[in-house]
């Protein structure tokens, strides 16, 4: 992370009045949770919230077959190089050897965003996100507009209009409905399916709860 002070954090600082911004610190900011991948991994997934829903995306595809190559492509036409945070060397030869960490089995984006329109972030949405990802947007968010977040759910292979949805609108703002049951089981439903999790082995195809018409909640309730 990087620190504005000591009470404001971030995974980077945004430069500029309007899109396309630019992020400085990014490099530290990944670099960071490389550290963690190496040290604490490995991980099922990721999630994360406002400039962390966007870094979710953005850890998603690093962690993809193929995405290095997308970044050797678009870097003479001014995309950044691929983060060398993520790559692991052969200590004797120097040579790349493999990813610090397999690819994640999902992503969750909570009033997330695409770095849009800027040729720097180019590679991390070109070829798109593989890693099954979903979106919750703030129908009255005031912080992240929707067309940005949007930007990040049609940046991926299964977005938005692709055959898939995975975007959810809850009726706030810019917050986590983490006390919400309906969007909360969404999030469960999504990971148990991400995660291949046949939830009738044990509970015959229904979770715990009721829904609002006293009705119980199937995993299939949910388009994941």
């Amino acid at each position: 992370m990087t620190a504005a002070s000591t009470d404001n954090w971030g995974w980077w600082v945004r430069r500029g009045e309007s899109e396309p911004y630019t992020y400085a610190g990014i490099e530290e900011g990944l670099a960071g949770v490389a550290r963690v991948l190496k040290t604490e991994g490995p991980f099922d997934g990721v999630i994360g919230f406002s400039q962390g829903g966007a870094l979710a995306g953005m850890v998603a595809a690093l962690l993809e077959p193929g995405r290095r190559e997308a970044f050797e492509k678009f870097q003479p036409s001014g995309g950044m190089p691929f983060p060398p945070s993520f790559e692991d060397e052969d200590a004797s030869s120097g040579y790349v050897t493999e990813m610090i960490h397999p690819p994640l089995r999902f992503a969750v984006s909570y009033s997330g965003f695409k770095a849009a329109g800027h040729p720097l972030y180019r590679a991390f949405y070109e070829p798109g996100i593989g890693t099954r990802m979903l979106h919750f947007l703030g129908q009255v968010d005031t912080v992240v507009e929707e067309h940005r977040s949007l930007a990040l759910a049609d940046a991926c292979v299964e977005g938005r209009g692709k055959g898939d949805s995975r975007v959810v609108y809850h009726p706030g703002g810019h917050f986590l409905p983490s006390s919400q049951k309906q969007y909360v089981a969404a999030l469960a439903a999504f990971v148990a399916k991400a995660m291949e999790f046949d939830g009738r082995q044990e509970t015959g195809g229904k979770t715990s709860g009721k829904n609002g018409k006293g009705k119980e909640e199937s995993l299939d309730d949910f388009p994941f």
